[in-house]
Order: structure tokens, then sequence, then C-alpha cells
């Protein structure tokens, strides 16, 4: 097989840990017979520095003509005083509504060899595997009106959160087959007993999921999901929500698992889907080889499977994280006592010769 990559580090770790990740994806190439040609390319903070703007139309063309999307993170403080439309942040939401991503697919599954790497007790987290699969193009973020004003002689800010009942069904269509492969559990989010939209997002829910009759469908507020993910996460399977929860959720989800550095997701909707860690740039810890590349690997195994249908390269990669994890290699942010601290590289490394 011959793929094309466009391949966006971005800032901070976001250099380090997409290096480890394509250290990852070229034994895979080798071992399986496949050839990854790469296109590199500028987003976020290192687009601003080069070009003055976030998302160069170079990119775009890049990633509309590639088959997969490889990024790695955005943004840092050097650029926080920037105003709205130049903040590396731009370059993310313009990705996903240039490219159609609608569906952001986020694992939250805990490694056997983290458990007790969780704040929570082991008897709790052990055993979760949790999906939230989070609307990507709506709500908050992309609604209109939005910005600032003078009103009775101070400034607000404004957002709008809208959501048209095509946004809600395809999100919906996306969570209940995903189920279909796993529990055929889906837990809807949503603020139903406040806001409109959300009425809206729970009656299309429903509808659609007359299309889904083997799937157990079960709706929740969002602040009680926030509470349940803490009090009992192993409910949960497959989390369907909007925009801003599935932003806010998702990194709640993440940290049971022990650490955000190990958190993989997927873009999906259009002809090309991104790949990318959940996390930030870190700018804190960027160049001292002490980010966690794992999220961003597990990212290139996601890549494989949804992408390129490529399974069993994609089960190499997550065996391989799992027997790393085993033997007791760690990076800082998921490092105990009794285990052995590794830097990026040397973590890749690892992963690289267990593949």
């Amino acid at each position: 097989m011959k793929k094309t990559i466009t391949v966006i580090p971005g800032d901070g770790i976001g250099q380090e840990v997409v290096a480890g990740a394509l250290q990852v994806l070229e034994v895979i190439a080798k071992k399986f017979i496949h050839t990854f040609e790469y296109k590199k390319a500028l987003a976020g903070g290192s687009a601003l520095d080069a070009t003055g703007i976030p998302l160069p139309e170079e990119t775009l063309t890049y990633c509309k003509q590639s088959d997969a999307v490889l990024l790695g993170a955005v943004g840092g403080p050097k650029w926080d005083s920037n105003p709205q439309h130049l903040k590396p942040e731009r370059a993310l939401l313009g990705l996903r509504k240039e490219l159609g991503l609608y569906a952001n697919i986020r694992p939250a599954k805990i490694y056997s060899a983290l458990v007790d790497a969780s704040a929570l007790k082991k008897e709790v987290v052990n055993g979760v595997d949790i999906i939230v699969v989070r609307e990507l193009t709506g709500g908050l973020y992309f609604g209109k009106p939005s910005g600032f004003e003078k009103r009775n002689g101070e400034e607000v800010g404004f957002n709008t959160m809208i959501y048209s009942e095509s946004e809600v069904r395809r999100i919906a269509k996306s969570a209940f087959e995903i189920a279909r492969k796993r529990k055929k559990k889906v837990c809807s989010v949503d603020k139903a007993n406040v806001l409109e939209t959300s009425q809206l997002w729970r009656r299309v829910v429903i509808e659609t999921a007359k299309d889904f009759s083997d799937i157990e469908l079960s709706h929740m507020y969002v602040d009680n999901c926030s509470m349940q993910l803490i009090r009992n996460p192993k409910q949960f399977d497959v989390i369907v929500t909007e925009n801003l929860f599935g932003d806010i959720l998702s990194d709640e989800a993440a940290m049971l698992t022990g650490s955000i550095g190990m958190l993989a997701s997927a873009s999906l909707g259009g002809n090309v889907a991104m790949y990318e860690p959940v996390h930030g740039s870190a700018p804190d810890i960027a160049g001292q080889n002490k980010a966690n590349p794992i999220a961003t690997i597990a990212s290139i195994a996601m890549m494989l499977k949804y992408s390129f249908n490529l399974s069993a390269e994609s089960d190499a990669i997550e065996n391989a994280i799992e027997k790393v994890l085993s033997k007791g290699f760690r990076t800082g942010d998921i490092y105990t006592e009794g285990t052995t601290l590794l830097g990026t590289k040397e973590i890749a490394t690892k992963i690289v010769e267990f593949i």
C-alpha cells in the first residue's frame, strides 16, 4: 500500500511527539511492506511566525491532496496577545471546517499497567474503556454572531450556540455505528433542561436511534455526566455530545487513564481524516525530551485503522504500547516509583523494538 500523509508538527512538543510517531510508522511500513510519503506543512504558531497567518493556503492544499493528516499540537503563550483571528488555535478550527471533520473520536482506555497511575482508586478505573464522540464543527465554536462590542457603556463578549437537525443526525449516526462494534450502548449528553439547542439535540438523537434498534440509548445532562465520569466511569461505553461539552468531557475522561499524554484522537467526516493527540503543545517542556509520545503514536494506530483499513498494523502498535508499559517504561507524566523513567525519543524507540 502507498499513502501520502500531510504532517503538521505544529508548536511546542508537537515537533518531538510527531517525530516519535513517524519513527513508529516507518517500522510499520518496513514490517508490513507499505510506503508512506510525507508532506511537511505549517499550522499554528509556527505558521504565524513564518507566514503571518495560522493556516496557510499551502497547508490546506497539501491536506486536501493527502490520504490523511497527522497533527502534533498548536499554541503557546508567545501568541496569547494576538488578536482572535491570529491565534494559533484558529488553525485547528480552520482545518476542521475546510476538511469537513464533524466527528471527533476520542478513546479513553486505561492500560492495565497504568491503573495505579490514575488519580482515582484502582477499583473505580480498572477496565475503563470509553469513546467520546464529539461534534466538531458546530456549536459555540462556530456559531455566528460572535465577537466583542460596547453595550450600555461597557464591553461585552458574545458567542452563539446553534445546531441544525442534519448536524445532530450525522454525529448521532456516527456514534451508533461505533457502538455497534462495541457494547452497543450510547449515552447522549446534553443540557436539555435549559438549552433549546440541547432540546433539539435530544429529539433528533431519539429519532435517529429508531434506525439502530439494537443500540441501547440513554440520556444524561452534562453536569451529571461530569460527575458520573468520576463516580462510576465503567457505566459508559460510547458518549456522544456537542462541541463544547465534548471538549470538556473528553479531557476529563482522559485523566481517568493517568495522563492526557496517553490519549489519541481521530477527526472524521470528510474525504481526508485528521489524527492528533488530545494534549496541547506544553511549551514548558518543549525541546527537553520529556514529552510523552504515546498519544501521537496511538493516533497513528487510529489512522491505520480508520483511514487505511490496516487493522493488523494498528494492532501491532497498540500491542507494542501495552508491552512497553507492562515492562515498566515511563515518561515523566506517568512515572511512579519502581518504574523506569525514559525520554520522548527513548519511549518511541522502545515501541519500535517491540513492533
